[in-house]
């Protein structure tokens, strides 16, 4: 039998609150690409990108070792401790090689198809096979699939999205984005601009009440005589259709979908 470390006195709430910003946990990993020890891989991963040295990423399926953190013990990868036999989160993962504490209230569950640990509940979410994620299981049956969706990098920060510990948006379209850099492009555009999708300029989501409203606005706003005969070609961004339609200062409105997200030719 292994013999037990005696393991320095602190109290239940210090060694509760042991971890990083990122997870609450009683053990570091070591990085197999350094050899250095740090709580988390987005620890290691910040740490070397800010440090200047090359930037670089744990590859979390070659952590071979941890640190416990109450009695410094350096061991494989585990649950808990073996020699001071402390657990080292409520949830672990063997396959990530993952711990945290607060897994069982985030509802961490481990996708077998994705490879990683995920956040919300197992029943929560489906695997869609063709967009390469889990996707919430709400729109299982109106999300609009685009081929490895998840495995692109965001289209505003081009940071990756796969592996993402940020929100992340699913749009109308099936492209992906981080909903803080949504939030930030549409505060950058002004109107049509900022209701589409920066990949492929199809609206971000179902407008009709917009449709409605700029229908009453261009109806309440007759162009001068000149310009009532006027015909502008268009093609919608929507549903790719191509129009001949009236020209308005407000907008085009496509004949097939009645959307006004469409762009002169």
């Amino acid at each position: 039998m292994a013999e037990r470390r005696p393991v320095p006195a602190q109290s239940v709430l210090t060694i509760m609150a042991m971890g990083c910003h990122h997870y609450r946990r009683r053990c570091k990993i070591i990085a197999p690409c350094c050899g250095q020890a740090f709580w988390c891989r987005h620890c290691h991963n910040e740490a070397t990108t800010n440090s200047g040295e090359a930037a670089h990423e744990i590859d979390r399926t070659r952590i071979t070792e941890v640190v416990c953190q109450l009695c410094l013990k350096r061991q494989p990868p585990g649950q808990g401790c073996v020699s001071c036999s402390q657990s080292f989160s409520a949830y672990y993962c063997s396959l990530c090689n993952f711990w945290d504490d607060d897994g069982l209230r985030k509802k961490v569950f481990h996708c077998e198809k994705c490879g990683i640990c995920r956040v919300g509940g197992r029943d929560n979410f489906f695997h869609c096979d063709a967009c390469g994620s889990c996707y919430p299981r709400e729109i299982k049956d109106s999300h609009t699939c685009v081929e490895n969706a998840m495995m692109r990098n965001c289209p505003v920060c081009l940071q990756d999205l796969f592996h993402s510990t940020t929100q992340v948006t699913i749009l109308q379209c099936g492209h992906t984005i981080h909903q803080d850099c949504l939030r930030e492009l549409q505060m950058s555009f002004a109107g049509l601009q900022s209701l589409r999708c920066p990949i492929c300029s199809v609206s971000l989501y179902i407008y009709d009440d917009l449709w409605t409203e700029m229908d009453r606005q261009i109806a309440e706003t007759p162009m001068p005589v000149e310009y009532r005969h006027v015909q502008t070609q268009i093609i919608c961004n929507d549903c790719q259709q191509p129009s001949s339609v009236g020209f308005h200062i407000l907008g085009q409105k496509c004949p097939a979908c009645r959307s006004y997200n469409t762009r002169r030719v």
